[in-house]
């Protein structure tokens, strides 16, 4: 099997928190509890993208706020930009002040890498194990465009060996989710080269986040191990 050989790595984590700054605490006060919910952030992600920074000395992009109040992993003219606890008058702050300079800023980065590499850019998720009442039959999701060649091709390889490290573990294409709907990495596609740029999200099921700490580490190592052999020596 081909095997991409990429020569530098982009990290972000859009949905890393489910911090409120204080000038906002006021909007969750009759129902703080949708903090702790997979609606607020994405358990276990952060994790993930830091032992990403550890393990190849990169610094990774990181979410500093939840996305209930505006979700860096859509588009400024999306409805689902904003939440029901975002304050109307907050819409156009937010996008000034926050998604628009982490968006700038992880885009400049791409830009730079892309002059004279070619870039992996891996963006951390989880999800929920089950969903409307239903089991997901998913351990990881890779969420990729498949006409893109390095995307499809990086993708082909690590289905093929994170079940070879972990027997039994179910890792899918664009399942739960589709890999070319709104997105940074679907951003990113439209302004970097197809030979140049590879964006993956990588969708971990929240139930291993909450696994005891080796098995959440061995899990961890698996996809850093992943990375890795898609990376230049």
């Amino acid at each position: 099997m081909t095997r991409p050989a990429f020569d530098a790595l982009l990290v972000t984590c859009e949905h890393a928190t489910n911090a409120v700054p204080s000038r906002f605490r006021r909007a969750f006060a009759t129902n703080p509890e949708v903090l702790h919910t997979h609606r607020a952030w994405d358990p276990g992600a952060a994790v993930l993208a830091a032992d990403f920074e550890r393990a190849f000395g990169v610094n990774a992009h990181f979410g500093t706020m939840t996305r209930l109040l505006i979700d860096l992993n859509r588009r400024p003219q999306s409805p689902g930009l904003c939440s029901e606890f975002t304050p109307p008058d907050a819409r156009s702050e937010l996008i000034k002040s926050y998604h628009q300079p982490w968006r700038e800023a992880v885009l400049a980065e791409a830009k730079s890498l892309c002059a004279d590499s070619k870039v992996l850019h891996v963006s951390c998720h989880s999800f929920v194990p089950v969903w409307q009442g239903i089991d997901r039959n998913v351990d990881l999701a890779l969420l990729y465009d498949p006409a893109r060649k390095l995307e499809k091709l990086t993708a082909d390889v690590w289905i093929q060996t994170l079940p070879e490290v972990r027997p039994g573990f179910r890792v899918r294409r664009n399942n739960p989710y589709r890999g070319v709907t709104d997105g940074v990495c679907t951003w990113l596609r439209k302004q970097l080269p197809t030979t140049r740029y590879a964006g993956l999200e990588i969708e971990l099921n929240h139930r291993y986040s909450s696994l005891p700490a080796r098995g959440w580490r061995d899990i961890r190592e698996a996809l850093v191990n992943a990375v890795k052999s898609s990376l230049r020596a």
